[in-house]
């Protein structure tokens, strides 16, 4: 054993060798490495688009293009008016609502401006039809021609639950955006300019407030949310670092070396994800946090046992030597475990996700080559520092490793019994995804979002493409009977809030080619007849309100838009799927499909997340199970090091269905991912044991003294590092970083303590147990 550690120290003793030999040349390529993968800064851009969490063969969002490319973009700004008190329908206020439905025509991108004021009303003259907005001139119309307004409007299926609530209270002005998709800067444009024009009406009508909420909106929020999170947690987590590293270390060139490392890591993550062409969203945008707390914990252990060398009176190059030779294969080991867990990201179904894996992967690499070279090195050049009392050999750890090796048979049931009841919180754990939901409350557009969703038909919904299967189907009897019945049945759902369906305007104009009889408000059951209808109606809308947003260009199918309030995974899946079924049984095969939206694309993305998740942490686990087992050469102690890894992740899940039970797409990464982190302690835990059993011929309890006098200090700092970190990231706005920041720092709480209770306990047992196994067979023989 000795002859395989002496080579296995060869690598770091040529590395050490050369970076304290030429310490100058070390930080002059390294840092010529990062300012070249740094210059990739350049070419990073934003992705202002919900689309970005989705990849481009995700069946929900081609199902969801192919509706777009056949109807009019549903891409919107919704301005939801909020009076104090009143009703919309007086003429002060329908004339406000005229006037900006007009003037929004104005506004960037805009190609359709729907209200209560422009909606084209039908109606019979002798033989005619006329078409004209509901609302004309507001001041000048007298009470009893409001009144009638007010009837229509909160009875018309088009505009009820819709633009008005059904009381007359709220209403709204829908702008339908064509956004350039290769123009980054076009959302926040056109988002300024609904802002300052939803100001000109709050200026004008200060008993209104304006809430914006709509597709768009939910866009520039992914924009405005990273760029907070880059402004006040960045920097946040970094003097939280600078202050943890102060205190703990008491050493400014040891915190100076550090906060570089992190830095120039965090620099050469970002630059190299420019290079290779990833797209930044909130999720890769809070990588950097990530690395900043990963990337302290090599930092940590080389300084710590630097610290100890000049304790023990070794000059600061011995003792820099003395550090890497001990560091340099536990950092290594970890830094691959590291790596690994985040690339296993690779496999979720959300490319946010997969860029979030890359870019720390990136960044934990940089971190692991600056740690063992530019750290050493500067250390090495800069002047000694002349902080006293320094001293990272606590007595406290002593006192600790005396009470798990007095109380080991103790711990060990006690922290398995904990652990398993922890885990069994698990089955309280549900898929549970509101995408409208993913911001805090204290964000305008949830604010926003929440008000429109109790008062109108809010961000939910599910759209249908209706195929007759035929060119000018749509004007066929039968094929509006069965719209009809479809849109019938889904206003019959206790989970449906408004249904805009093709029929509601064909029975209209159907009773206004009667006369306006009441009694003719159903669909015509005649085709010529409805043909004629539609391109009667067609040929009477003004520019901009034509039916492009309702039927095809060869008139063989209708858009159907479903709406609902803000519904979790169950209910949204649960109305698709009996919808479908409705179509199926009712309808010809050409109708037949599953319905498409953003509402629905998030749904089905956080349950097949969940399914990912367990794939990308299976192959975490296998992976870095045999790394441990080929660097610890052992399959025993390699496997009985995944008992403190895999509890914690199963505890920390299982406390978090006690506590919170749902689960989303923000939590599908956090096993993969801490796999990774929570195997840095273990391994180090686990290689100072070793050194003490095997090269030092310490006993069991010897070697738990050993481990926790000399690591231990050191695993709490990089733990409280990482935690810290992880609890920065559980204060984003964007509910997914803060759910993972959450759930993340928890897990690795419980790791710490799985590594300082249930580690020794078990590592103390399987040695004995071995040891007498060996005296038995030396007996026997």
């Amino acid at each position: 054993m000795a002859n395989q550690s002496e080579i296995g120290l060869r690598p770091a003793t040529l590395w050490r060798n050369a970076v304290l030999g030429h310490p100058w040349a070390v930080l002059l390529a390294t840092v010529l490495l990062v300012a070249i993968a740094a210059s990739g800064l350049q070419h990073l851009r934003f992705i202002t688009d919900y689309r970005a969490f989705f990849s481009p063969e995700n069946p929900q969002l081609l199902e969801f293009e192919l509706l777009q490319d056949t109807y009019t973009r549903q891409d919107n700004i919704l301005f939801v008016f909020e009076l104090e008190d009143g009703s919309v329908f007086e003429a002060e206020t329908l004339d406000l609502i005229e006037r900006y439905t007009e003037a929004a025509w104005q506004l960037p991108f805009t190609s359709r401006v729907d209200s209560i004021t422009n909606y084209q009303h039908t109606y019979a003259e002798e033989d005619d039809l006329v078409v004209l907005p509901l609302v004309e001139d507001a001041l000048n119309l007298e009470e009893k021609e409001i009144a009638r307004i007010r009837d229509i409007a909160t009875s018309e299926p088009l505009l009820r639950n819709r633009l008005v609530s059904p009381d007359g209270t709220v209403s709204g002005i829908n702008l339908t955006l064509l956004i350039p998709a290769d123009d980054q800067s076009a959302t926040p444009r056109a988002v300024a300019a609904a802002r300052e024009f939803a100001e000109r009406i709050e200026g004008e009508r200060p008993d209104i407030r304006v809430h914006l909420t709509g597709v768009v909106m939910i866009n520039n929020q992914f924009l405005e949310t990273s760029q907070s999170d880059a402004v006040t947690l960045i920097p946040a987590m970094l003097i939280i670092v600078i202050l943890m590293m102060a205190v703990i270390l008491r050493d400014p060139v040891g915190v100076i070396a550090t906060v570089l490392v992190i830095a120039l890591s965090t620099a050469g993550a970002f630059g190299v994800a420019g290079w290779i062409g990833i797209d930044l969203t909130p999720p890769s945008v809070d990588s950097s946090i990530v690395i900043l707390t990963v990337g302290v914990a090599d930092c940590v252990h080389i300084l710590v046992q630097h610290y100890i060398g000049l304790q023990r009176g070794m000059d600061r190059d011995t003792a820099m030597r003395r550090s890497l030779g001990i560091n340099f294969a536990p950092v290594s080991l970890t830094s691959i475990t590291t790596i690994i867990g985040f690339l296993s990201m690779n496999l979720s179904e959300v490319p946010p996700f997969r860029d979030l894996g890359n870019i720390v992967a990136i960044g934990v690499c940089f971190a692991y080559l600056l740690s063992l070279s530019f750290l050493p090195a500067l250390i090495r050049v800069l002047p000694a520092s002349k902080a006293r009392n320094r001293r990272v050999e606590s007595g406290l750890m002593e006192r600790l490793a005396n009470f798990v090796i007095a109380r080991r048979r103790v711990l060990l049931p006690f922290c398995l019994l904990v652990a398993v009841a922890l885990t069994a919180g698990n089955m309280q754990n549900h898929v549970n995804d509101q995408y409208s939901k993913y911001f805090d409350e204290s964000v305008e557009f949830r604010v926003a979002t929440d008000f429109a969703d109790r008062n109108l038909a809010g961000l939910y919904n599910i759209q249908y493409s209706l195929e007759s299967g035929v060119e000018g189907g749509v004007s066929d009897p039968q094929y509006l009977a069965t719209v009809e019945a479809f849109a019938n049945w889904l206003r019959a759902q206790p989970e449906v809030r408004h249904v805009q369906s093709y029929t509601d305007i064909m029975k209209r104009l159907n009773r206004n080619m009667h006369g306006d009889d009441p009694e003719w408000y159903r669909l015509p059951d005649q085709r010529d007849l409805a043909a004629q209808y539609l391109l009667l109606y067609e040929l009477s809308l003004p520019f901009g309100l034509d039916l492009t947003n309702t039927v095809n260009m060869d008139k063989s199918a209708t858009r159907m838009v479903v709406s609902t309030p803000t519904l979790g995974t169950p209910d949204m899946l649960s109305l698709q799927r009996r919808a479908r079924d409705w179509l199926q049984q009712n309808a010809p095969p050409s109708m037949l499909q599953e319905g498409s939206s953003p509402s629905l694309m998030f749904t089905h993305i956080g349950r097949r997340s969940m399914i990912s998740s367990i794939k990308s942490a299976t192959v975490a686990l296998v992976l870095i199970s045999l790394v441990l087992v080929f660097a610890l050469a052992s399959l025993r102690v390699g496997l009985l090091s995944l008992v403190p890894n895999l509890l914690p992740i199963a505890a920390g899940f299982g406390a978090w269905g006690l506590t919170v039970s749902t689960v989303g797409m923000s939590l599908s990464l956090v096993a993969g991912m801490t796999i990774g982190i929570v195997v840095d302690d273990t391994v180090h835990f686990l290689s100072k044991y070793r050194k003490a059993r095997e090269l030092d011929g310490a006993s069991p309890e010897d070697a738990v003294r050993y481990a926790f006098r000399t690591v231990g200090m050191a695993l709490v700092t990089t733990t409280v590092v990482l935690i810290a970190g992880f609890l920065v990231l559980a204060t984003s706005e964007f509910k997914i970083n803060g759910d993972m920041g959450k759930l993340t720092a928890a897990t690795l709480l419980i790791a710490l303590l799985a590594d300082f209770f249930l580690l020794p306990p078990l590592l103390m047992l399987f040695d004995r147990v071995r040891g007498r196994k060996a005296a038995a067979r030396a007996t026997t023989t």
